[in-house]
């Protein structure tokens, strides 16, 4: 997996004319985050932002997945949802 289609696939993730379900969404998020930043870093987010924290888990349950990993991953994810969702 190369960055180039990586970033092809960020760009077709929004491109979706149907939104995906919440759970596909932190999958897209985590691998994102994980493909992009490693892993996450920092406190998980406390209080009642549960957006927040839901995406902060779905990059958290990601932690030790290679970049290269998580790019494949995505790549893979988006083209499957795009079947679904374009």
């Amino acid at each position: 997996m190369d960055q180039q289609q990586f970033d092809a696939a960020v760009e077709r993730s929004k491109t979706f004319t149907k939104r995906p379900t919440n759970e596909e969404l932190l999958r897209l998020y985590g691998l994102f985050k994980q493909a992009t930043e490693g892993d996450a870093t920092g406190d998980r987010p406390g209080g009642f932002d549960f957006k927040a924290i839901a995406k902060f888990d779905a990059w958290e349950e990601l932690k030790g997945k290679t970049k290269e990993q998580a790019m494949t991953e995505y790549v893979t994810l988006v083209n499957d949802l795009h079947k679904l969702y374009a």
